[in-house]
């Protein structure tokens, strides 16, 4: 039997993986001090983006198994959280998650699992598309404005030390804006 890994994450710095920690050790998982690896990083970054899953893929190796809480600790995104088990399995590392009753997500109920799991996630964010893109409809309908409001003061102050020769520089540093935003009034 490969060795026991647990990743641990937590979205902000007020968070502690304490909880996580606990329910795996609850589980019977008993893991070696460095082997659980713990992160404060938002879920929506990609697994592989983030800075300690990074090292623990260097870590793991062939008959490994890495348990999680939850699948949101893997990620958010339900594609991200799939390629990451994908990309284990392929490397012989299983995928434990607790909260599925320990199920094994590299094998064939854990893939099962993560299949209807990832339609309901795409069926709920098809769902929210929906309802913002007719909530904007009707708000249109109704005449209301969409978008950030307008930077009339912004504008003005902007041409008016233009106006005064200053150049752009001078005035993002005058105004306390960024260039961006200056050259964006600059010609308006």
């Amino acid at each position: 039997m490969g060795r026991v890994f647990a990743y641990c994450r937590v979205s902000t710095d007020n968070q502690t993986t304490a909880n996580q920690v606990l329910e795996i050790s609850t589980a019977g998982f008993a893991i070696e001090g460095q082997r659980v690896i713990e992160e404060v990083i938002s879920g929506s970054i990609a697994a592989k983006e983030r800075p300690q899953f990074s090292k623990l893929l260097e870590r793991l190796e062939s008959g490994d198994v890495l348990v999680v809480t939850k699948l949101d600790r893997l990620g958010r995104n339900a594609m991200d959280v799939r390629s990451t088990v994908d990309d284990l399995a392929a490397k012989g590392i299983r995928v434990h998650c607790l909260v599925l009753g320990g199920v094994d997500l590299t094998s064939a109920a854990g893939r099962m699992t993560m299949q209807v799991l990832a339609a309901v996630a795409e069926f709920e964010r098809d769902l929210l598309i929906e309802r913002t893109q007719s909530g904007l409809a009707r708000a249109k309908a109704e005449g209301k404005r969409l978008g950030r409001p307008e930077a009339t003061k912004t504008r003005a102050s902007v041409q008016e030390l233009k106006e005064q020769k200053f150049s752009q520089s001078q005035v993002a540093a005058k105004l306390d804006l960024g260039i961006a935003t200056v050259k964006r009034h600059w010609n308006a």
